[in-house]
Order: structure tokens, then C-alpha cells, then sequence
């Protein structure tokens, strides 16, 4: 009996079509500081348009003044992603709303979390396949989609309005590629001194 047990065992070890439990491996350290800056920036946002209101973006343009901290939560996302994996950042998206729900305007925190949840879910079809090109590229073309995305569903949640849509659209892009260019520096910086 334990020698066909054993003789079992070994034939299922040895078998490449056989079903694996997937491993779930912790986070990194960078992993767990990019989710907590990622996190972070969910509610600093909402307390930002709470607090603030609106605020001058360029152009004569106006956003909520959380703006700017959702563009800089674009980039953090697929940081997070990179490093911590895509459920870590479906996580990460619940307990930024939460956190948001307790600290600032109920309604805002809502709003946001169904804008970044749908942004989310776009920005992954974008970024998934174009990763293959390079990160820089992938985070760029994802950061548009989800910025759009993002900007139509919160507005009309929030204030049911797209008055702000144009500077919403340029705050988070001036933010976004102030990102991208301060990593490529970074990136830039390591290759020249490895």
C-alpha cells in the first residue's frame, strides 16, 4: 500500500501537465512601500478636493485639488504592480477607499474608489501587453487610458458635472509625466553606474 502510494506520488511529480499550486509570495520591501504610497495617495486625494476645492492646473484650467496626487497615484499603481503584483493593487485600491471613506467626504471616497477601480481594470488591459515594450512605454499608455477613464467616472460621480474635465485631464497628465521623467533619470543613473 505505501509503495503504490509512493509509486503514485512520483508519477504525479514527474508529469508536466499536471495542475501546480501557484505559490503567493510576500512583497518585497519596495513592493510594500510603493502599496503604502499607493494607498496613501487614495485618501490624501479625496482630503485634498474636500479641504481645498479647486486649484489652478495651466492653461486657465481648474481641477479638484486632488489632481495632482491622482497622477502621481498612476504611476505608484504600476510601480505597485511591478513590484507587488496585480491583486496586491486590487487590494491596496480597497483599503485607500476605506481610509478614505473615514477621513474624507463619504461621497468623494465612493466616487473615487468606482473611478479608480474601472481605471484600474483599463489601465491592466493597456499596461499588461505593453510591458513587453519596456516599462516606461506601458506606464505611459496606461497612465492615459486610466487618467481619462478615471477623470469621466469620477467627475460624474462626484459632482455630475464635466466642468473640470479638461484640467482634471491636465493635472493628472503634468503629474504623470513629471513621474516618468524623474524614473527614466533613475533608470538612466543605474545603468551608468552598473
Amino acid at each position: 500500500m505505501l509503495a503504490s502510494l509512493s509509486i503514485t506520488a512520483w508519477k504525479r511529480a514527474l508529469d508536466p501537465h499536471r495542475k501546480r499550486k501557484k505559490i503567493v509570495k510576500a512583497p518585497a520591501p519596495a513592493g510594500i512601500v510603493t502599496l503604502a504610497a499607493y494607498i496613501l495617495t487614495i485618501p490624501a486625494a479625496n482630503l485634498a478636493v474636500t479641504h481645498f476645492g479647486a486649484v489652478p492646473v495651466g492653461f486657465g484650467y481648474v481641477a479638484p485639488a486632488g489632481v495632482y496626487i491622482v497622477g502621481l497615484a498612476l504611476v505608484l499603481r504600476d510601480l505597485a504592480r511591478e513590484t507587488a503584483g496585480r491583486g496586491a493593487v486590487l487590494g491596496a485600491i480597497a483599503v485607500g477607499t476605506v481610509l478614505s471613506y473615514f477621513l474624507a467626504d463619504p461621497a468623494l471616497a465612493l466616487a473615487s474608489a468606482a473611478a479608480f477601480a474601472v481605471a484600474e481594470t483599463m489601465d491592466f488591459a493597456v499596461y499588461e501587453p505593453l510591458r513587453k515594450r519596456g516599462l516606461l512605454v506601458a506606464m505611459l499608455a496606461s497612465n492615459a487610458v486610466g487618467l481619462l477613464a478615471d477623470s469621466f467616472l469620477f467627475l460624474k460621480l462626484a459632482f455630475d458635472s464635466f466642468a473640470f474635465l479638461p484640467g482634471q485631464i491636465l493635472g493628472k497628465a503634468w503629474m504623470t509625466v513629471a513621474a516618468l521623467v524623474v524614473l527614466a533619470a533613475l533608470r538612466r543613473r543605474k545603468q551608468a553606474t552598473a
